[in-house]
C-alpha cells in the first residue's frame, strides 16, 4: 500500500469539481462542489447521531437505501437544517443536477454544511451546477475547498493497494472544523474508490471502521446535525468483487482505515482555533470500550485541551478525565507520559506525580502535535482518539459564527 496524489479523483472513473454560486458572500471561496463517477456505484454512508438532523441527510439515505448512487451534490455555508422547506430544497438539488448530468436524481448523495436554521434559496445552486459540471476533471481539491467551512486546511488523501493483483485505489476528502465530538458521524467526508465491493460489505467495512476513527475524534464536545460519511465504490479497478470477509476484504479495510486515519487526523488538526493536534494513546485496559472511553474522555476534557494550548504539564487533569469517565479503572496503576516530534517525558507513575523537568516537559509540549500516552497497566487492549488544544481563538470563531 503506498500514499498518492488526487483525493477523490485518484480511483479511476471519479471526476471532481468545485465553484463559488453564490451561496457564501466572499466570492474568493467555493460553495458548491461535485463528485462523479462514469458508473453507478455501490453506495454506503452513516449519519449524526444527533436528533436534530440537516434535510440532506433524510434525503440522502431515502436515495442510497437500494445501496447505490452516482454523484455527490454539497454545498457550503449553510446546512440546510430546521428549515420548513429543506427536504424540498434537498430534493431540488438533486433533481437539477440529475438533468443536468442526465442521471437519476435518486442517485445523488446530498449534503449541506454552514449555518443551521438559515433559509436555503436554491436559486444560486441552480444557477452554478451547471459550470460546476462542465468543470468536471481531476480537482479533487477544487471539491475539497468547496465542502470548508471555518477550515483553515484543505483535508484529502488517497493510496493505491492490490487485490488479486489488480491495482485498486481509494481516496477521500473532508472537512470539519467545530461541532465535531464522538458519535457518527462526526463532519462531512467523501470517499471514493474503484475497487469492486458489495454493497453489504462496503456498510460493514464502514461502520466497523468508524468505530476507531471517526468516533474517536472531538474538538469541542458538539455533535453536529448535518455530518455524514459517504463511500463510494464503482468497481473500476477490474478486481473480483468482494463479496466475503476474506483476505480481500481485511486489505480493503486496512486502506480504508489509512484513508480513515489520516483524515481524522487532519480534521483534528485543525480545530477552530487551534494550534495543536492532540493523540492519546491508551494501552493496557481491561477491554476495548474501556480503552476507547479513557481516550475520550481525556481529549474531550476542556481543561487538557487548555494546559496543552499553554504547553503546561499538567498531568493532574489527565488522570482527572480518566477518573469521570466512567471507565472501570484502577486509578493506582495509571502512567502518563507527553511526547512529541522533541522527546517523551513520563509525569505520572501508578496514579501519582513523579520528578521530572518543567523545562524539558515545555519544550515537548510546544510543539504542534502532542501525544498523551496512558498505561492503564490492567489488560491488553489499547485505543486511540485525536483532538485539539482549547485556545482563545475558538471562543472568538464561534461568538460571532452566524454574523
Amino acid at each position: 500500500m503506498k500514499t498518492i496524489s488526487g483525493g477523490v479523483t485518484a480511483a479511476k472513473g471519479f471526476t471532481a469539481n468545485g465553484v463559488h454560486c453564490g451561496i457564501r458572500k466572499n466570492r474568493t471561496k467555493r460553495d458548491l462542489a461535485l463528485i462523479f463517477s462514469e458508473v453507478k456505484a455501490n453506495a454506503a454512508a452513516v449519519y449524526t447521531t444527533n436528533l436534530v438532523k440537516g434535510a440532506p441527510l433524510t434525503v440522502t439515505k431515502a436515495h442510497i437505501s437500494d445501496g447505490k448512487a452516482q454523484a455527490i451534490i454539497c454545498n457550503s455555508g449553510n446546512a440546510n437544517t430546521c428549515n420548513a422547506n429543506g427536504i424540498e430544497i434537498a430534493e431540488q438539488m438533486s433533481d437539477l443536477l440529475g438533468t443536468e448530468m442526465n442521471i437519476a436524481s435518486g442517485d445523488v448523495v446530498v449534503a449541506s454544511t454552514g449555518v443551521i436554521g438559515q433559509p436555503l434559496d436554491i436559486e444560486p445552486i441552480k444557477s452554478g451546477i451547471p459550470s460546476l459540471v462542465a468543470g468536471l476533471g481531476d480537482n479533487s481539491l477544487l471539491a475539497a475547498e468547496g465542502i470548508m467551512t471555518t477550515d483553515t486546511e484543505v483535508k484529502e488523501v488517497a493510496v493505491s493497494f492490490e487485490i488479486g493483483g489488480v491495482e485498486c485505489k481509494i481516496g477521500g476528502i473532508a472537512k470539519g472544523s467545530g461541532m465535531i465530538h464522538p458519535n457518527m458521524a462526526t463532519m462531512l467526508v467523501f470517499i471514493t474508490t474503484d475497487c469492486a465491493i458489495s454493497s453489504d460489505l462496503l456498510q460493514k467495512a464502514l461502520s466497523t471502521d468508524i468505530a476507531d476513527t471517526f468516533n474517536m475524534v472531538s474538538v469541542d464536545g458538539d455533535t453536529s446535525t448535518n455530518d455524514m460519511v459517504c463511500v463510494l465504490a464503482n468497481g473500476m479497478a477490474g478486481n473480483n468483487e468482494i463479496t466475503a470477509e476474506n483476505d480481500d476484504y481485511n486489505t480493503f479495510m486496512k486502506a480504508l482505515n489509512t484513508v480513515t486515519v489520516h483524515l481524522c487526523r487532519c480534521i483534528a488538526g485543525d480545530g477552530e482555533g487551534a494550534t495543536k493536534l492532540l493523540e492519546c494513546k491508551v494501552n493496557g485496559a481491561k477491554s476495548k470500550e474501556i480503552a476507547k472511553t479513557v481516550a475520550k474522555s481525556v481529549i474531550c476534557s476542556s481543561l487538557t485541551k487548555a494546559a496543552m494550548f499553554g504547553a503546561d504539564a499538567n498531568w493532574g487533569r489527565v488522570l482527572c478525565a480518566i477518573g469521570y469517565s466512567g471507565a472501570d479503572v484502577d486509578v493506582n496503576k495509571i502512567d502518563v507520559s507527553f511526547a512529541s516530534a522533541k522527546g517523551e517525558i513520563p509525569v505520572c507513575k501508578n496514579g501519582a506525580g513523579i520528578e521530572f523537568s518543567e523545562e524539558i516537559a515545555k519544550e515537548i509540549l510546544l510543539e504542534k502535535e502532542i501525544d498523551i500516552l496512558v498505561s492503564l497497566n490492567d489488560g491488553e487492549f489499547s485505543s486511540t482518539a485525536w483532538g485539539c488544544d482549547l485556545t482563545y481563538e475558538y471562543v472568538k470563531i464561534n461568538g460571532d459564527y452566524r454574523t
